[in-house]
């Protein structure tokens, strides 16, 4: 397959930096490309006074305070940076009008959607209106393929999460890290309602949990195995430190496989995965790469036996990491197959003479 060339292109990117977020990272593949990219930070559209933010968020339908105004300001951003390609990240402030815009001036625009809309804590009329007017949308769940298309969507794609090995490599832990990250089972996101069963029942059984992560401290079921937040180093090092790192998808997502499907192997762990059609996609059948497990009472049995087999473990861990990280995983790799797309889309339209609206 031909290489994309990554510096022919000029690219705005709506995404945010800090942490994880998918945009920097694509942001930082451009750049290390020398390509020409202009990065607009999506939280902008939220920037208001508190009790204004809130009022917008709960009252208006999950609206951010500066979407008209953030959206104008795409639109003037990519006139002036002559953009060819709008890649934006997420349920991010971009509203329907604005993306009409663009396509009248032939500029493509994409959502690597990273959440999925019809969960009800991000359900909101604005981005349901937006998305069919995107050239194409990338979704990380093959869940909602269906609806996007129902929805009006012109070209929809399943394009999985990556890791960023910039972030996601083995952290090598001295004596006093091993200490501190010691665990049997650690798992990393935040304490949705339908995980504090799967994770209560393992600090039931007597296995030792460290749960970093939002709201854990709110349940007595969990509170006790909670260890804060984890920055970009404690995620590598608490991968490392644990003997079985959990991996559990968001059920409001309808995730077939999360961010950490790809992070956990990247950085070196043994992962006990949800059994789904996604996660058997990338890692293979049981026993290949992960283990997994599709109830409570099998997760624990299966952490207690790999628990009891730490040569296992340590293959099991070392065929991830081979798998994902030899086999384009990265989102530079992600970013090449959206670009990759877009030069094939593009060069079918050229040769059906098509206008210059490249939604049509």
């Amino acid at each position: 397959m031909t290489k994309v060339s990554l510096s022919r292109y000029r690219i705005v990117i709506v995404g945010n930096r800090g942490g994880t977020n998918v945009g920097e990272s694509f942001e930082r593949t451009l750049i290390a490309a020398k390509g020409d990219v202009c990065l607009l930070e999506a939280h902008d559209a939220m920037r208001a006074p508190t009790w204004l933010r809130l009022f917008n968020w709960h009252v208006r339908g999950h609206r951010p305070t500066r979407l008209f105004e953030f959206s104008e300001h795409l639109v003037n951003t990519c006139e002036s940076y002559h953009a060819q390609f709008v890649i934006v990240s997420g349920i991010s402030g971009v509203t329907s009008v604005a993306l009409r815009k663009l396509a009248k001036r032939g500029i493509r625009t994409v959502n690597y959607l990273t959440d999925d809309p019809w969960n009800h804590m991000h359900r909101t009329r604005w981005f349901f209106e937006a998305l069919p007017e995107y050239t194409t949308v990338f979704s990380t769940r093959t869940a909602n393929i269906a609806d996007l298309r129902n929805l009006g969507c012109h070209d929809v794609r399943y394009l999985p999460f990556g890791y960023d090995p910039s972030y996601h490599f083995p952290e090598r832990l001295g004596p006093d890290d091993a200490d501190q990250f010691r665990t049997d089972v650690v798992f990393i996101g935040g304490a949705d309602s339908d995980r504090i069963p799967y994770c209560a029942a393992i600090i039931q059984s007597g296995l030792s949990l460290a749960l970093y992560g939002d709201q854990w401290a709110r349940y007595r079921s969990t509170r006790h195995a909670w260890k804060g937040y984890a920055d970009l180093s404690i995620l590598r090092k608490a991968t490392r430190g644990a003997k079985v790192c959990l991996c559990i998808g968001r059920r409001a997502n309808r995730d077939g496989h999360a961010m950490r499907s790809f992070e956990i192997p990247a950085m070196g762990g043994c992962m006990l995965a949800e059994d789904t059609e996604e996660h058997r996609e990338i890692f293979g059948k049981e026993g290949h790469a992960v283990v997994y497990f599709s109830s409570i009472p099998q997760m624990i049995a299966k952490a207690r036996w790999l628990l009891a087999h730490p040569d296992e473990r340590s293959r099991l861990a070392t065929t991830a990491y081979a798998l994902i990280t030899g086999g384009k995983n990265t989102y530079a790799d992600r970013l090449e197959t959206i670009l990759r797309h877009a030069e094939e889309f593009i060069e079918r339209n050229r040769r059906a003479g098509v206008n210059r609206d490249v939604r049509q």
